[in-house]
Formats: structure tokens, C-alpha cells, sequence
């Protein structure tokens, strides 16, 4: 006889045991024990944060002060030199064309007054001076202030013009702006030139080419013309001295205009080696610009970097150096 015995079935979970599975990620293994003896953990030291200066350093100022040195001297050599043999070589073609009009039309200015009655502003072309022998040939402008000088030769406005009864003083620079004076001491006694103005062609004769402790000329006679170019003599662009070449006239004798300017009254400005005082105000001005200038080149200097800022820096020094030299060659002597 067979005797079963039933194998107890273990009952699932029933709906009230029942747990829905967890979404949570697992929990991040516990860190190691660390033992108490051991030494905390060092951490690397933080990196510091980069902050951009805002102002320049010693080298940014000394480079700006040098850039500022250096604007004004390049401003004033190109001033005097190249740029200015250029600007006299443009005011001397724009000079001939107001010239050969006036001559034209009659209106050429042949006294300190036009046809109206009114004083000949400084500046405007009188007369064109043509010396042969040296391959000079110049427009001469009224008054003699070195910023006359610095488009060609000028006619010293209180002296009679060329041609006229009486002596007529003309000057020119000796080496700046083109230096158009600067080989007038070449001239011998004998040699002749001729003087263009409202009045006629007027031809002169070398009587002397003199220097300070030379003897003078003889006196000019009653009703005679006379001519004498003036500029500097000594070294070029620091003359100590004066070169006169006297020349008498040659040709007929022209009627003298009414001439209410003395050489008494006749600003410091316009007398041999005069210096243009009105020049300091817009030189302090130019000067400025000139000082904000460099000191924007230390700032982008600072921001942008070395070769950047010389880049923009540098032409705009340039311009501002070259005005800034302008007004400084105004108050240097104007013969020179």
C-alpha cells in the first residue's frame, strides 16, 4: 500500500505585500575609512584670477612721455624739412596762379594799400623775384612773419616794393621750408636779377653781398631804387647772423604809393629774426591734444597690446606732432 504524502506549496506574496520597484538611483558607495592617524587631504592651491589692469604701469607712462618727445621732434623736423620744402613747393604754384590773375586783371598790389583803400592782407603774392644765376625764381608775399616766410620769400611791408623810388627789403629763410634764400650768398657784384610786379619788370644790379662788420653800400641817391634780400647766415636752421645782398635799380624808376606803415610801427614779428608771440595759444592747444594722445596710446597699449596700439598710435602722433611743430617753428626765429 502506497501512502502519498503532499509537498507543501510556499504561497507568493499576495497584493498587500507587494512593492513597486524603486526608480532612485543607486546610493554611492561609502568612502573608505580614512584612519585617524593619517593626515587630512591637501588640496592644490586655488589658481588666482586674471584681472585686467585698467591704467598703464612705469613702462606704459615712460613709453608715452617718449612718445610724446618723439611727435614733437619728428613733427618739427618733417615740419622744416621735407613736408615743408613741399608745402613751399604747393603755395609756391598756388602763389603764381593768384599772381598771374592779379597781374592780368590789374589789381597787383603796388603799395601797403589795394585799390580800395584797404591794407593788403599779409600773405598775398606781390611780386615774382628771378635770379638767374642761382635757378631761383619765387613769389613774393606781403609782410615778413615767419608764417609768411614759410610759403616763400616777403616783402617787408613798411619798405617801398620793387621798382619803386627808395630802398625795398625782402625776406627769405635760409634753410626751413625750403630754404628759397639759403644760396643768395653765392651772388657776386655785377650779376643781375629781375623783380615782376603791377608796375612793370624790373631788373637790379648786384652793388655788395655783405655780412655782419662788412662795409656798407653806398648811399642811395635822390629818387634812385634799391633792392636788398635778407636771410640768416651761420649754420643751417641756427643762423647767428645776416646775409644782406644789396642790388640797385637798373630799369626806369616807378612812382612810390602812399606807405602810412613805419618800421616803428612794425610788429617785432616782421623785423629780421622776429618771433610770432600769438603762436602760444594754439600751441598750448595742439600741445593737449598732443598729451591726451600719447596717454590713449598707454591705455591701448594696456588693452590691446604693444604692436596694436603703435599701429593706430603712431599716425596719429604723427599729426598731432606735425601741428604741434607748426606753432614751434612760428617762435623760432623766421629767417630761418
Amino acid at each position: 500500500m502506497t501512502v502519498t504524502v503532499p509537498v507543501p506549496i510556499k504561497a507568493g506574496p499576495g497584493p498587500r505585500d507587494w512593492t513597486p520597484p524603486s526608480t532612485e538611483p543607486p546610493a554611492a558607495p561609502a568612502p573608505p575609512s580614512v584612519p585617524p592617524s593619517a593626515p587630512p587631504p591637501v588640496r592644490p592651491p586655488a589658481r588666482p584670477s586674471v584681472v585686467r589692469r585698467l591704467t598703464p604701469d612705469g613702462p606704459q607712462l615712460i613709453g608715452a612721455a617718449l612718445a610724446i618727445v618723439a611727435g614733437l621732434m619728428l613733427g618739427l623736423l618733417l615740419d622744416l624739412g621735407p613736408l615743408g620744402g613741399l608745402r613751399h613747393l604747393r603755395d609756391h604754384e598756388t602763389g603764381m596762379a593768384e599772381l598771374r590773375l592779379s597781374l592780368a586783371q590789374g589789381t597787383a598790389p603796388v603799395g601797403q594799400l589795394d585799390k580800395d583803400g584797404k591794407p593788403v592782407l599779409p600773405g598775398t603774392p606781390v611780386a615774382l623775384l628771378e635770379i638767374k644765376h642761382l635757378g631761383l625764381r619765387e613769389v613774393v608775399r606781403e609782410g615778413t612773419t615767419g608764417e609768411v616766410l614759410s610759403s616763400g620769400p616777403g616783402h617787408r611791408r613798411d619798405t617801398a616794393m620793387p621798382g619803386q623810388a627808395g630802398t625795398s627789403v625782402l625776406f627769405g629763410r635760409q634753410a626751413g621750408f625750403g630754404g628759397p634764400f639759403g644760396a643768395i650768398g653765392q651772388l657776386r657784384q655785377g650779376e643781375t636779377f629781375t623783380v615782376t610786379t603791377g608796375q612793370g619788370s624790373h631788373t637790379f644790379r648786384v652793388v655788395t653781398v655783405r655780412r655782419a662788420g662788412d662795409p656798407m653800400p653806398p648811399a642811395l641817391k635822390t629818387g634812385a631804387g634799391r633792392v636788398v634780400l635778407v636771410t640768416g647766415d651761420g649754420p643751417l636752421y641756427a643762423p647767428d647772423d645776416l646775409l644782406y645782398v644789396d642790388a640797385d635799380l637798373e630799369s626806369e624808376v616807378q612812382p612810390n604809393n602812399a606807405r602810412p606803415l613805419t618800421f616803428a610801427a612794425l610788429p617785432a614779428a616782421e623785423k629780421a629774426m622776429g618771433t610770432e608771440e600769438g603762436a602760444w595759444v594754439p600751441l598750448v592747444l595742439w600741445g593737449e591734444a598732443l598729451l591726451l594722445a600719447a596717454v590713449a596710446l598707454a591705455l591701448a597699449w594696456t588693452r590691446w597690446g604693444r604692436w596694436q596700439a603703435w599701429t593706430v598710435g603712431v599716425p596719429v602722433l604723427s599729426a598731432l606732432g606735425l601741428a604741434v611743430a607748426d606753432q614751434v617753428a612760428r617762435l623760432l626765429p623766421n629767417l630761418i
